[in-house]
C-alpha cells in the first residue's frame, strides 16, 4: 500500500540511538552504528523519533510500504516484557503529552489588579508536533498558530491571542520539518472557525507564517484568517 513512512539518511546518521530509543513500536534498530528501519510493518508514520534525531537524519517519504500492524507491534512488545497499554496509546509514549482540555473558571473582571492574570490556555499539548490531528478540541475551534517566542514578546499574549482559543506554537528555526502537512490536516480534518497567525517580526518566523498559508489553501477550507506580527520589544506592528 501507497503509505507515509519514515526515511533514514545514514550518511546523516551519527549512531547515537536516540531515534530507536524514541521509537516506541520497535521498528528502528542499530546496525553497524547506523539506525536502520528494520520491520516497515512496525512504523506507524506518526514520526516520534523526528525529534528525537539530532543531526535531521530521519524525514518521512511516501511510498509503497507494508500497512502498519499493532498486533504484531503489541505481541512483540509483550514477548520482550514491555508494558503495553491497553487502550489510548499517548502519542510519544509520555503521559505529558496525553491530549485533554483545560476547564478554566471564567475569571471576575472586577478581580483585583494585583492578582496574577489567569491563563488562557485551553487544551494540551500545545506544541504542533505533539498534538493530535483529530484532537476533540478542534470542533468548531478558533485556532491559533503562534511562534513561541510571541508569548514571551508580548506582554498581554493570553488575553489578547489565547483567549477563547485553541493554541498550537512551534519555532520554525529549531523544529525540525515543515508544519504545513500537519496544519493542513488539522484544518481539512476539523470544522475550524477561524485562523489567527502570530509571528515576530524576524526572517526565521516567516516559516510559520508561510506553512500556515499553505496549509489553509491545500486544506480546500475558507474561513477566516489573520496574521499579526510582534516586535522583538513586545510592540505590534500595525
Amino acid at each position: 500500500m501507497l503509505r507515509k513512512i519514515i526515511k533514514i539518511d545514514e550518511d546523516a546518521c551519527n549512531g547515537c540511538g536516540l531515534c530507536a530509543a524514541a521509537c516506541h513500536e520497535g521498528a528502528i534498530g542499530m546496525v553497524d552504528g547506523k539506525a536502520k528501519l528494520l520491520r516497515e510493518d512496525y512504523c506507524d508514520g506518526l514520526g516520534d523519533c523526528l525529534p528525537a534525531c539530532p543531526t535531521g537524519a530521519i524525514t518521512f517519504e511516501e511510498r509503497e510500504a507494508p500497512a502498519y500492524d499493532e498486533k504484531a507491534v503489541m505481541a512483540s512488545k509483550r514477548f520482550a516484557g514491555k508494558q503495553v497499554p491497553e487502550k489510548n496509546p499517548l502519542p510519544c509514549g509520555c503521559p505529558g503529552t496525553q491530549s485533554k482540555m483545560l476547564h478554566r473558571e471564567i475569571p471576575d473582571e472586577n478581580a483585583k489588579a494585583a492578582e496574577a492574570p489567569a491563563s488562557r490556555l485551553m487544551q494540551w499539548p500545545v506544541q504542533i508536533k505533539l498534538v493530535p490531528v483529530n484532537a476533540p478540541y478542534f470542533d468548531g475551534a478558533n485556532l491559533l498558530i503562534a511562534a513561541d517566542c510571541t508569548a514571551y514578546a508580548y506582554g498581554d499574549f493570553h488575553s489578547r491571542f489565547m483567549k477563547n482559543k485553541i493554541t498550537l506554537i512551534g519555532c520554525p528555526k529549531l523544529d525540525e520539518g515543515d508544519y504545513a502537512e500537519k496544519l493542513q490536516e488539522i484544518l481539512a480534518r476539523n470544522n475550524i472557525k477561524s485562523l489567527t497567525i502570530v509571528r515576530m517580526e524576524v526572517p526565521c518566523c516567516g516559516g510559520i507564517e508561510n506553512a500556515a498559508k499553505r496549509a489553509l489553501q491545500n486544506s480546500g477550507k475558507f474561513i477566516p484568517w489573520q496574521v499579526v506580527t510582534v516586535r522583538t520589544d513586545g510592540s505590534l506592528v500595525e
